[in-house]
């Protein structure tokens, strides 16, 4: 037994030793260990585990609210597609517009959308705030008061209100056959939209950068007269129209940006807003030769049209 144990101690001292590997937390204070950084070891540092292979985001049509039916032949709902950022179409105070396109990779499935999106609560101005509240209300007080106070979380639900808004506003405009684009999706804060624009991603003109002649100009404006007396039969005004937010896709007039859109009834302002929407728009077309009074022959048939009295003052002036 002795001649055994002293074997084993031999053969044990004698059998070379491999050396210690160096542990990742050899440095570190004594106690809790930090975690390993193993970042090093994936070739696709940088890039989002779950992301596409391709292009920014998986689409985000499944979990979001979708646009009236039956959808457009164009609209691609495939949970496999993916969305690609291609730039930004507009700016403004309360919003920016993308370009994004939705693909299905390995097919020819493509549609081009804008993309509405709401600001941050630090990157935004609300200059129609107060019209809006008036006209929407919501139900918890405490929402109520953080919207009217400006808070930081009373500010991002004025975000959401409004796209939940606009996106309300058009599906239900678009499914009355009114002129305005399609509304694809709405989630959060981001609205899809149709895009109007060549399949290269160039983007219908604005109606204030036009230089119509005569024959289009009164085009245009009957496709005005249509539009707007659509949205008062249904006791309605955009709210905010002008040449700037009228686009003219391949001749067709369409309204565009129409979160704000008002009750011309509900609204104590409605009348107002209802006047102001007729002269800034009528404005632009008398400029540019349309026949005067036009405007005020319109205004009249929009009020008729929502069932509201004839303006007093309308003879004045």
């Amino acid at each position: 037994m002795r001649d055994y144990e002293s074997y084993s101690e031999t053969f044990e001292s004698e059998r070379p030793r491999k050396p210690r590997r160096r542990r990742f937390d050899d440095d570190a204070p004594a106690g809790r260990r930090p975690a390993p950084d193993l970042s090093a070891l994936d070739e696709r540092e940088g890039v989002e585990p779950d992301g596409p292979p391709a292009g920014d985001r998986w689409s985000t049509w499944d979990g979001a609210e979708h646009g009236p039916r039956p959808h457009p032949d164009w609209v691609v709902t495939e949970h496999a597609a993916v969305d690609t950022e291609l730039g930004v179409i507009k700016t403004g105070k309360e919003a920016d517009v993308h370009l994004v396109e939705r693909a299905v990779p390995g097919t020819r499935r493509r549609a081009l959308m804008a993309a509405k999106r709401y600001r941050t609560a630090e990157h935004r101005m609300f200059h129609r705030d107060a019209g809006y509240l008036e006209g929407r209300r919501v139900r918890r007080s405490r929402e109520m008061r953080a919207m009217a106070n400006r808070t930081a979380f009373g500010r991002d639900m004025l975000a959401g209100q409004w796209a939940s808004a606009e996106f309300a506003a058009l599906s239900r405009l678009w499914a009355d056959g009114i002129a305005v684009p399609y509304p694809v999706q709405c989630s959060g804060t981001e609205v899809l939209l149709e895009f109007l624009g060549t399949d290269d991603g160039a983007a219908a003109p604005r109606l204030a950068q036009l230089r119509p002649d005569e024959d289009e100009l009164g085009d245009l404006w009957h496709q005005l007269e249509d539009a707007l007396l659509g949205l008062a039969r249904r006791g309605l005004t955009h709210g905010d129209l002008s040449a700037y937010n009228l686009l003219v896709h391949d001749g067709r007039l369409v309204l565009i940006d129409l979160p704000q859109v008002v009750d011309v009834i509900g609204n104590p302002q409605g009348a107002e807003y209802l006047a102001r929407d007729v002269r800034r728009v009528g404005d632009w077309f008398l400029a540019r030769g349309l026949a005067t009074g036009l405007p005020d022959a319109l205004l009249a048939d929009l009020r008729a049209e929502a069932g509201m009295p004839p303006d007093p003052g309308a003879s004045q002036g």
